[in-house]
């Protein structure tokens, strides 16, 4: 660190990451923004295949400098006899170690974390796999699209007409955390007993977590969550709604409260709180197709900003329906120096701040590295021949 700024929180963690894709290496990111040192093994020549899932970032992909700033790349063939001299040399200095190769190829290796633990038995392992161990699915290759279909995600997301993917990667996005949150807790535990722990993390059981409101939904009433486009599928009013000058405003109503303040302030009218289809909202969701033209016909004589200002006075959550173009000049953003810039091997490009604030603390910043582009530091390191 320069100057007097603080220590990083992770600062003398140290995080070999035999990563691919996007959970794995979304986690270590994570780790790296507070200070540990991440070094990530690619295949010799060209690396992670993340790497070219487009090229739009001055030739770079987008998903690759999203998830690997910050780090250390060593490029080695893990197969080749002077490839694991290299990890084998580097394990032993290693907190932690991540993984997610194909199922069954760390295992074959000795490089699943229950084998490291035995080994290391202060290091922190993590196998990640698509579907867990045990089951018949423990050996199906999977990523994030597959795994929002058979974890029922395309079944509640979209139109009543066609579901719909999430248009982010929303199952790599959730085992990122989990395996980040997994790592926190073991190196908490390591603080207090002294022991490493070896743990499994999946994209399956990720999403199983955050699949549990409809899917216990579903158990409950016998009938699936209806897909109901950009609305919600329990909640009235919660969605789009129409105004006079064309665009489309979003809002929501959370309880009783909200719901007579709404009526008041932004409809003009307070009685309508008390119409027999609307005074609860499981009469609301029923009369849904009503209540939308209700209050529709009201915004149809004011502008956007003239409800959403109302919205606000009544104390009701609401907001633009943005463009990501729209998104990215987004004053929120700009007041609060959210958008950054790191550097890499083709030169600055753009990056979010770690979503926590720390007062007193700067995240680490650093570039994107290039396939390979510590392999001489870090064999000098380990006293091993740079020429490996």
């Amino acid at each position: 660190m320069e100057g007097n700024e603080p220590e990083l929180p992770l600062s003398g963690v140290t995080v070999v990451s035999l990563e691919q894709a996007i959970a794995a290496p979304l986690a270590s990111r994570h780790l790296a923004d507070w200070g540990a040192r991440v070094i990530k093994i690619e295949r010799p020549g060209a690396g992670d295949f993340c790497r070219d899932y487009d090229h739009v970032m001055n030739g770079m992909s987008s998903q690759f400098v999203w998830t690997n700033r910050s780090k250390e790349s060593l490029a080695i063939d893990i197969k080749s006899e002077d490839g694991r001299k290299v990890l084998d040399a580097l394990l032993p200095q290693a907190d932690v170690f991540i993984q997610n190769l194909a199922p069954g190829a760390a295992e074959r290796l000795g490089l699943d974390a229950a084998s490291l633990l035995r080994k290391h038995p202060r290091i922190i392992a993590c196998d990640v796999s698509g579907y867990g161990t045990g089951g018949p699915y423990s050996d199906k290759k999977a990523y994030d699209l597959l795994v929002q279909c058979e974890a029922g995600v395309l079944a509640i997301n979209g139109t009543e007409a066609e579901p719909a993917k999430v248009g982010l990667s929303v199952v790599d996005i959730a085992t990122g955390m989990y395996i980040l949150n997994g790592v926190l807790m073991a190196l908490y535990r390591r603080e207090r007993t002294g022991k490493g722990t070896a743990f499994q993390a999946s994209l399956f059981d990720s999403i199983t977590d955050w699949m549990s409101y409809p899917a216990f939904y579903t158990h409950s009433t016998g009938r699936p969550l209806p897909r109901t486009g950009a609305r919600h599928a329990t909640i009235a009013p919660y969605g789009p709604f129409r105004v006079g000058d064309g665009n489309t405003i979003f809002f929501g109503i959370q309880n009783d409260r909200e719901w007579r303040s709404l009526c008041r302030i932004v409809l003009g009218d307070a009685g309508f709180a008390d119409d027999l289809r609307f005074r609860t909202n499981p009469l609301r969701m029923q009369n849904r197709d009503d209540l939308q033209g209700h209050i529709e016909q009201r915004f149809a004589s004011m502008t956007s900003e003239e409800v959403l200002r109302l919205l606000d006075e009544a104390g009701v959550a609401n907001a633009h329906l943005n463009s990501v173009e729209a998104f990215l000049e987004h004053e929120q953003l700009r007041a609060r120096s959210r958008v950054q810039s790191v550097g890499s091997p083709c030169g600055p490009v753009m990056s979010f701040l770690p979503a926590l604030t720390i007062p007193g603390v700067k995240p680490r910043m650093d570039p994107v590295p290039d396939v390979g582009e510590h392999n001489q530091a870090i064999l000098g390191e380990l006293g091993l021949s740079k020429e490996i």
